[in-house]
C-alpha cells in the first residue's frame, strides 16, 4: 500500500496540510488586496495622465511638450557647450517651464518643437547679449517673443523687443507647400501679438514720458520701407525664422550683417532641420561669400548660433 494513503500516515499529515492550506489562503487574500490597490492606483494614474496630457499634449499646440529625460539631458548639454555657462540645466528647466506657461495662458502657440524652442529661450540670455535690443524676424503670434523677454529678464536683462512679420491671418512659408491653417485656430494678426506680449509687460505706446519696450513692424524683411524703419539701432540678439527658404534666409542673413551689434548674437531657426533644407543652405552660401563678420558658436537642437566677430 503507498505511503500517502495509508491511514496512518495521512491521520499523521493532517496537520501539515490544515498549515498549508492556511497558508495558501491567506496567502491570496493577500494577492487579491494587492492587486485591488495597484488597480486602483493605476486608475488615478490615469486620471492624472489624462488632466497632464490636455496641459501638455499637442493638441491645439502641434507639437507636444513632454520631452523625456533623455531629451532634456541632450539639451542641457548642447546649451551647455554652446554657451560656456554652468547654468544650462536651470535655464532649460525655466523655459520649459516657461513655455508650458504662456502657451496656456497664451493666444496660439509656439512654433516648433518642444527641445528646439527651450534650446533658444535657453541659450540666448546664457550668451549675454552686448546689448538689451532684440529683433524677430518672424514672430507666429509673438508667444516667443513674449517668452524670451521673460527669460531675459531672468538673467538680470531688460529687452527692447522690434518684431518684424507680415501679420495678414496665416503663416506664410514659400518654400513649402502646407496647410496654412494653424493648428490652435488662431489667426496671425498684429492684435494676436499685442495681446501676447502683455503677458511679458511690454509696453508697445511711450508711457509716463518714457519709450515703448516693444515695437512692431507690420511687413516682410525684405521690404525696403521695413528694413529703413527696423535699421535704426544696433541689435544685441536677432533672430531669423521668416522665409526659410534659401533665398528668403540669404537675403536676411545680409541684412543682419550690417544691424547687429559687436559681439551680438543670431539665431537661425530650423538651421539642420530636414524640413527647411534653405536655412543651412543660406548660412552655407553667405559663409562661402567670405563677407561676414558672423562665426558659428555651435547648434542646440535645430537652431544654430551665430556670434558677430
Amino acid at each position: 500500500m503507498p505511503l500517502l494513503t495509508h491511514p496512518l500516515a495521512r491521520r499523521a499529515l493532517r496537520p501539515f496540510a490544515a498549515l498549508v492550506d492556511q497558508r495558501v489562503r491567506i496567502q491570496t487574500r493577500s494577492t487579491s488586496s494587492e492587486i485591488a490597490a495597484l488597480r486602483a492606483e493605476l486608475d488615478g494614474l490615469r486620471k492624472q495622465s489624462y488632466a497632464v496630457g490636455m496641459l501638455l499634449d499637442r493638441t491645439g499646440r502641434g507639437a507636444h511638450r513632454m520631452p523625456s529625460e533623455e531629451q532634456i539631458a541632450t539639451l542641457v548639454a548642447q546649451v551647455s557647450e554652446v554657451s560656456g555657462n554652468p547654468h544650462a540645466r536651470r535655464a532649460v528647466t525655466s523655459a520649459f517651464r516657461t513655455v508650458v506657461a504662456l502657451e496656456a495662458l497664451g493666444v496660439g502657440r509656439l512654433a516648433g518643437g518642444t527641445s528646439n524652442v527651450c534650446g533658444k529661450l535657453a541659450t540666448i540670455p546664457l550668451l549675454a547679449p552686448p546689448n538689451p535690443d532684440v529683433l524677430e524676424i518672424g514672430t507666429l503670434h509673438g508667444l516667443f517673443a513674449t517668452a524670451l523677454t521673460r527669460m531675459m529678464h531672468r538673467e538680470g536683462t531688460e529687452p527692447r523687443l522690434t518684431v518684424v512679420d507680415p501679420l495678414i491671418g496665416s503663416q506664410l512659408q514659400p518654400d513649402a507647400v502646407r496647410d496654412n491653417a494653424d493648428p490652435t485656430g488662431t489667426p496671425v494678426r498684429e492684435d494676436v501679438v499685442r495681446a501676447n506680449l502683455a503677458l511679458a509687460g511690454a509696453s508697445l505706446v511711450p508711457g509716463d514720458g518714457g519709450s515703448p519696450t516693444a515695437r512692431i513692424f507690420k511687413g516682410f524683411s525684405q521690404d525696403p520701407e521695413i528694413r529703413a524703419a527696423a535699421s535704426d539701432r544696433k541689435y544685441g540678439v536677432i533672430v531669423v525664422d521668416g522665409d526659410h527658404s534659401r533665398d528668403g534666409v540669404l537675403d536676411d542673413l545680409r541684412w543682419v550683417e550690417g544691424i547687429v551689434a559687436d559681439g551680438g548674437v543670431v539665431v537661425l531657426d530650423d538651421y539642420g532641420d530636414a524640413a527647411w533644407p534653405g536655412v543651412r543652405e543660406a548660412w552655407e552660401a553667405h559663409l562661402a561669400s567670405g563677407d561676414t563678420r558672423l562665426e558659428m558658436l555651435g547648434r542646440v537642437a535645430t537652431s544654430a548660433f551665430l556670434r558677430r566677430v
